[in-house]
């Protein structure tokens, strides 16, 4: 009898043993992996925080409209497979940011993102941020509280770095938003805040309202900015900087237009990206003017055109564009666009035939509520 259970406390003790060195070599390949991103940074070596934080991020950040499930919003989404290939390639060049929403790709983009990162990285060394308004209730204490919880669910993990409001919410009063919010980041779910594509007076109600209240006021402003797209230049970005703003802007490259040749080509993306065709096909006539100088000026430098117009957005005082890569070619001709300097002369060159565009990106009052009509938001 001794003997047998001699016999089966040694076979437990193997199997032990044998776990243990299975849980050691997996944590010693999280950890190596961690350490090999840390030592390729090269260009983005460089952190800087979020204005009035101390958050610290690579110059570039990662957009994840690209992943998710194709067909819940988007045909051209990445499958889980494949997202996770362009955030390891990520975290390898040294990026450390990350930014989703909770509406992207029904929240397959959160859960995608979520996991990848879990696998790939320490959660302390990555950056997070997702955003909230194209959900029943919009900005509401109601809607704040419930849509932080999925987020973080989706995403696997407690607590979020920034959470951005998607746009200006006309039906809530501003007070019950930032008090909402104020909750999240004194509760520990959030350790920032950000405001997304909206007009600068009402930036600057909100602002002033955090204030006034005692809540936490917005660090960061993620708004529509590129070459083909310069309005907020005219109060919204002078706001942000006047106020100490953190500026990382959507759609550098106006989808696609900004670094290629040809206004579109022959994606999937591209033929079936209607958002995108309304934020930049009326303007196509007048825009071409700027993408040619675009091509010209890369062609010039040896460089690829969307290294001209990242370079332009950092020359213009972008800290973190968002890019939304869905091949790994992209991330790298981003990371090398760190090297890229235009000289005062390219820069106006540049901007020289711009006009005045329509506004794309922060909704009228006429169209939140056309929105909200056709997107059954306020149930």
């Amino acid at each position: 009898m001794q003997a047998l259970k001699n016999q089966a406390r040694r076979a437990f003790l193997e199997k032990s043993l044998c776990l243990t060195s299975t849980l050691g070599t997996f944590s010693f390949l999280r950890n190596a992996f961690a350490n090999s991103v840390a030592e390729k940074k090269s260009a983005l070596d460089s952190r800087t925080p979020i204005a009035q934080t101390g958050i610290l991020i690579s110059p570039l950040c990662i957009g994840a409209m690209s992943f998710g499930k194709a067909g819940t919003t988007h045909e051209w989404t990445l499958d889980e497979k494949e997202s996770e290939r362009i955030i390891h390639h990520a975290l390898e060049k040294g990026i450390n940011f990350f930014d989703t929403a909770n509406v992207y790709s029904q929240g397959t983009s959160e859960e995608y993102l979520g996991k990848a990162l879990k696998k790939l990285v320490p959660r302390d060394q990555v950056v997070i941020s997702s955003k909230v308004f194209f959900n029943p209730g919009i900005l509401s204490k109601t809607a704040i509280a419930r849509e932080i919880e999925g987020t973080l669910k989706r995403l696997g993990t407690d607590y979020l770095d920034i959470y951005i409001i998607h746009r200006f919410d006309y039906s809530t009063p501003i007070e019950e938003t930032m008090e909402a919010l104020h909750a999240l980041v004194k509760a520990g779910k959030v350790r920032a805040l950000g405001a997304s594509a909206m007009f600068s007076h009402q930036f600057k109600k909100m602002q002033d309202a955090a204030r006034a209240n005692h809540f936490t006021p917005f660090s960061l402003m993620q708004n529509h900015y590129n070459l083909l797209y310069r309005e907020d230049e005219k109060e919204l970005i002078p706001l942000c900087q006047a106020e100490n703003v953190t500026l990382m802007p959507y759609s550098p490259l106006a989808s696609g237009r900004l670094a290629r040749p040809n206004w579109k080509s022959d994606s999937l993306r591209s033929q079936t990206d209607r958002s995108a065709a309304r934020k930049y096909d009326k303007m196509e006539e007048k825009d071409k003017l700027i993408t040619q100088r675009v091509q010209e000026l890369a062609q010039k430098k040896e460089v690829t055109m969307s290294q001209i117009a990242l370079s332009w957005l950092w020359a213009k005082g972008a800290q973190s564009p968002i890019i939304g890569a869905n091949k790994t070619k992209y991330i790298d001709e981003a990371v090398n666009a760190l090297s890229v300097q235009l000289s005062t002369e390219e820069i106006a060159y540049l901007e020289a035939p711009y006009v005045p565009h329509p506004i794309v990106g922060a909704l009228t009052e006429e169209g939140f509520w056309q929105t909200v009509k056709n997107s059954g938001l306020l149930k």
